[in-house]
């Protein structure tokens, strides 16, 4: 007979010697395969293994060595054929060659082991016939022989019986089996291979099969809806019907079985932890978690040897185990001769299926490992042979489509075979060829860094050998000492401090924890500019240039700046200053601080505290903390580079409060004069002079802020703009700045008239110039800028002054200017598409396009830019007088002043059945007022009714009437005091059936006893006067110095008139008697 060996996973060593018992060639294999749970798959130790001995003429297997781990299979492909007597013949003569020493060696052994077996079981001894195969090999008819197996159940390696029926086309034809589904891809004969199972009764079955003495034959079959079992739904060996095979499948044999440690350890200690409870019982009768450790862990596994195909012709039983009723394939043999073309194809298909078997087996170094192993000798498949070539070519197809797989294995035409088989090996050369692409990428990747790496080490090495780098440690202290040396003087507390640090460094190790921290700490430290501080300008004219360049009016504002600059000029030096500016939205309290800043020569540093609620956005955080670092002062000063900056707190009035602190507290310490000479933050823990730095705040509303914060700071009030100063801002800087950055303009520089004027003759630079001409060089840049229209802009292309009032008057009525500035870059945005859509001939819609001839914008034509007017008339009443009971009163808002109206109405009531009025003597307020302002309404409706009863004594209005009061627009809050003498005056008028005059106003608060007391927001209400066309106010006695303080341009056209008490007030609204 001829031997041929199959290959697992690698070569494996092989040595012949003489059969003890018949005188024939027998085989000595260590064999390579691992099981997945055995300590060698693992990366332990190779346990002792045994050394097997078959006989290849009669089937006998011997054993020898300490622990049996693997078992040897062999594949006899051409069994019967007329060179089996001739290979028998080779292998009797090779026994000659074998040592003598050996030979005794393997005698006594066998002699041995045959009188131990002879001793304890007679029946083999008495009777060496071998048990005739049966035709139903389906695991229901099996039964256990221990006799014909070499290892016990126990064993984790299960043995095939020592006489084996047949291989390949020889072996048997049973009708009946047991079906064994697979799931990753049918099994294709003659290509040993592994197959895991894990359903118990399966297991069991199995095992049944191989000690029944019948060969352990089984058919295997593909699922055809493996998706389930990949997701764990169910096990691959469990089926629900024989729709979920395929029709064709692999007749196999099991050529060892190889058990789990899990079962292992179950079939030995029925306590073990995983297969029973607390008190010892089997887990399968408790309700336990263990049951699915056992699924995760049990299983066995096969190595089976394919013998030929099987058409699935029923299903007997789904099982588990599941038995089938299957018909056997004849040998498929290809006759040449018959078709010339046909042989020309086929072997053009063969060549190339071993082509690219070959290309493949270049590229990818696991296919090549695949095919050695596979193909130790060309006597497992004959290359001229299509079947088998074409059924080794799809075995090495791994990620080959299981669809795909199936139907080269349900082929019987050889050319259709071999084509299912190259398209399978053409996907596996061009997923090799991506994969070898990708993997040069990643080479060459991975060798530009390493060699980078390399010679940056190399570098260091050299660098370091040579005395041109220190280590880091040294190179971070004297980085900081350099950084050191630049200050003019640090205070002698920090300067210990950092000497400490340094020290503490220098000892540390750059890996730990502590290193970064006190790096951290050295960072800030050192960046702190100790003693330095910039040049301030202390010209006052030039700052008043600088001031009244980029805002206009502001000059309480103004004037303060000055008066500081003075004070630092005549003492020589300058200390730091508290400003809180005060004022409504839009009206330039943060555009003016950076001007201030320019103008003082001082860095700049801004930073918003609205909503702000922690405390350590001021503090900083303790370095106790994961990424803490200094709070908004000690990084100002890192980043301006100067103790002396400006720094602006933006809306100080909106702090937030919170369980992390309160800033407004945090703050004491830095807005006080007397305290911030020593300020302590958290992180850097030393203090730190700020006494040189000048803050800026600003807010929108001072009744906010909390009263010991106000008290240290210096407050001036911005009110809001009237008519007349938002005309001249727009006409000054609202209208050039949206021209330019609309493209319309463009701004001339100071360079360009040089260049204009120059003759063209260059001047040497002067370097003996004086510090006086210098410094009248720099007065020289603040000048007043010039603009010009850009190119391709029409000359006529304008916003006259009617278009700007009209603006300000029906649009604008806010006491700032940011929505006037937004209204006005609308325009000249539109005025932008228009040019560019006529210069191109481009169609604009109905809206944006020109309406008139000219390019000018004016008070006729500004709706077709802004839109219809959002205010149109200055009073809700237009008519002279006004209905009773109607005043019109002058408030403040925190968006400027406004003129509203207080309106009333009286309700009479019906008799009753006693001919008495029903109701009277309340009053009902309405307007979405405050708690203060429905205060007012209830002390006006006592005054009212006291000031009635002096001038009317026999007038019962109000206690016969119902009175409600009204302020309108409703939807507007409304709160405070100063409405009181509006409110008495509404009241009477309706009572004593006169009319107000339409063009009074007045404001003021009114006691219980009629006193008129003060209000604040003077200047406010006089501009919310004016816009309302207002002739006549009548104002607190307390505030006649308010109002004369104020411009007279406010002032000319309106009658002032004072009071004391609300007599005063009724003279003027009703007229003396």
């Amino acid at each position: 007979m001829m031997l041929r060996r199959s290959i697992l996973s690698r070569p494996t060593a092989r040595s012949f010697s003489s059969c003890t018992n018949h005188g024939c060639i027998r085989s000595r294999i260590a064999p390579p395969l691992q099981h997945p749970f055995s300590r060698a798959s693992s990366g332990l130790t190779h346990a002792p293994t045994l050394s097997s001995f078959s006989c290849l003429s009669h089937g006998d297997t011997f054993y020898s060595g300490a622990h049996y781990t693997q078992h040897r299979c062999f594949f006899f492909g051409n069994s019967g054929n007329d060179n089996d007597d001739d290979n028998d013949k080779k292998g009797k003569d090779s026994k000659d060659e074998k040592k003598e020493e050996d030979k005794k060696e393997d005698d006594k052994e066998n002699n041995k082991e045959d009188e131990k077996d002879a001793s304890s079981d007679p029946e083999n001894s008495s009777d060496d016939s071998e048990p005739s195969p049966s035709l139903d090999n389906s695991s229901k008819h099996k039964k256990m022989s221990s006799s014909t197996v070499h290892r016990s159940s126990s064993s984790p390696n299960i043995l095939l019986p020592a006489s084996r029926l047949g291989f390949g086309d020889q072996a048997p034809r049973y009708p009946h089996l047991m079906a064994l589904p697979v799931t990753r891809g049918p099994v294709f004969p003659g290509v040993l291979t592994p197959i895991t199972i894990t359903d118990q009764k399966t297991i069991k079955a199995v095992e049944k099969i191989m000690s029944g003495g019948s060969g352990g034959y089984f058919g295997l079959f593909l699922r055809k809806d493996p998706s389930d079992v990949s997701k764990g739904l169910e096990k691959p060996e469990i089926i629900t019907s024989a729709s979920d095979l395929y029709s064709v499948g692999t007749f196999a044999q099991i050529q060892r079985m190889t058990k789990s440690p899990f079962d292992e350890a179950r079939e030995e200690d029925h306590t073990h932890p995983f297969t029973s409870d607390k008190n010892g019982h089997d887990a399968e009768d408790s309700n336990s978690d263990d049951d699915n450790l056992h699924n995760i862990y049990s299983g066995s596994s096969l190595l089976v040897m394919p013998h030929r195909r099987i058409n699935l012709l029923s299903v007997d039983d789904v099982g588990p185990p599941v038995d089938v009723t299957v018909a056997h394939w004849e040998k498929l043999q290809y006759v040449k001769g018959i078709d010339s073309s046909r042989d020309d194809t086929i072997r053009a298909l063969c060549q190339e299926v071993l082509s690219t078997i070959r290309e493949v087996a270049q590229m990818n170094a696991l296919f090549k490992e695949q095919v050695v192993n596979l193909v130790p000798s060309s006597h497992l498949f004959d290359m001229n042979d299509p079947y088998r070539l074409a059924d080794f070519a799809a075995s090495l197809s791994s990620g080959g489509d299981a669809v795909d797989l199936q139907s080269v294995l349900e082929e019987k035409d050889p050319e259709l075979r071999l084509h299912k088989a190259l398209v399978l090996l053409t996907k596996e050369r061009e997923v090799s060829k991506l994969q070898k692409e990708i993997s040069a990428k990643v080479e060459e990747k991975m060798s530009e860094a390493q060699r980078k790496y390399f010679l940056t080490e190399q570098l260091k090495s050299i660098k370091k050998e040579l005395g041109m780098e220190k280590d880091d440690k040294d190179t971070l202290i004297e980085k900081y000492r350099k950084k050191l040396s630049e200050y003019p003087s640090i205070p002698e507390d920090i300067d210990e401090i950092i000497e400490s640090e340094l020290d503490k460094l220098s000892t540390l190790e750059k890996n730990s924890s502590e290193f970064n921290v006190t790096r951290s700490y050295l960072d800030w430290l050192t960046n702190i500019p100790w003693g330095v501080t910039t040049e301030e300008n202390f010209d006052i004219s030039d700052a008043r240039r600088i001031l009244d360049s980029d805002h206009y009016g502001m000059d309480e504002v103004k004037e303060i700046i000055l008066q500081f600059i003075a004070v630092g000029k005549l003492k020589g030096s300058v200390q730091g200053k508290i400003l809180c500016l005060a004022g409504p939205p839009g009206t330039g309290k943060t555009s003016i601080a950076e001007s201030v800043a320019e103008a003082l020569g001082r860095k700049f540093f801004r930073f918003s505290v609205g909503g702000m609620s922690d405390v350590s956005e001021i503090k900083g955080h303790r370095r106790t903390y994961v990424g803490a670092m200094p709070g908004k002062i000690i990084q100002c000063l890192k980043s301006t580079e100067s103790t002396n900056p400006l720094i602006l707190i933006d809306e100080i009035d909106k702090l937030g409060k919170d369980f992390r602190g309160d800033p407004a507290s945090a703050l004491l310490e830095v807005l006080d004069p007397n305290q911030n000479a020593t300020f302590r933050d958290h992180f850097i823990d030393a203090p730190v002079d700020i006494s040189k730095v000048l803050f800026v705040t600003t807010a929108n509303e001072i009744d906010r802020i909390p009263g010991p914060l106000l008290d240290r700071m210096e407050v001036i009030r911005l009110s809001g703009y009237d008519v007349p100063e938002k005309l001249k801002i727009a006409q000054q800087y609202l209208v050039p700045k949206s021209m330019v950055s609309s493209g319309l303009m463009v701004k001339e520089s100071l360079e360009e008239e040089k260049l204009d004027n120059d003759d063209g003759e260059k001047e040497e630079p002067d370097t003996e110039k004086s510090e006086k001409e210098e410094s009248e060089s720099k007065k020289s840049e603040y000048t007043e800028p010039v603009y010009r229209l850009a190119e391709k802009v029409p000359e006529s292309l304008s916003i006259n002054d009617s278009a700007l009032e009209s603006l300000v008057r029906w649009y604008c009525r806010e006491a700032g200017v940011r929505n006037l500035a937004q209204k006005i870059d609308k325009i000249t945005r539109l005025l932008s598409l228009q040019v560019v859509a006529e210069e191109e001939g481009a169609k604009l819609t109905e809206k944006s396009s020109r309406q008139s001839d000219t390019w000018e914008v004016s008070e006729e034509n500004l709706h077709h830019y802004v839109g219809k007017p959002i205010f149109t008339s200055d009073r809700l009443y237009e008519k002279d007088p006004l209905p009773h009971g109607i005043v019109m009163g002058l408030a403040w808002t925190s968006m400027g002043g406004t003129a509203l109206y207080i309106e009333t109405q009286g309700i009479k009531r019906g008799l009753d059945h006693e001919g008495k009025r029903r109701g009277g003597g309340t009053l009902k307020a309405t307007g979405q007022l405050g708690d203060v302002m429905k205060e007012s309404t209830q002390i006006a409706y006592t005054v009212a009714r006291a000031r009635l009863a002096d001038v009317a004594p026999d007038n019962d209005f109000f206690d016969v009437t119902d009175i409600h009061m009204h302020v309108p627009e409703g939807a507007t809050p409304k709160d405070g005091p100063s409405a009181g003498i509006t409110m008495v005056t509404a009241m009477l008028s309706l009572a004593l059936d006169r009319p107000i005059k339409s063009d009074l106003a007045m404001t003021g608060e009114v006691s219980l006893t009629g006193k008129v007391l003060p209000v604040g927001g003077i200047k406010e209400k006089v501009m919310a006067a004016r816009r309302a066309g207002i002739k006549t106010i009548v104002l607190p006695e307390d505030c006649r110095r308010d109002f004369d303080e104020l411009p007279d341009y406010l002032k000319d056209g309106i009658t002032s008139n004072y009071a004391s008490d609300y007599s005063s007030v009724f003279d003027v609204a009703f007229g003396k008697d």
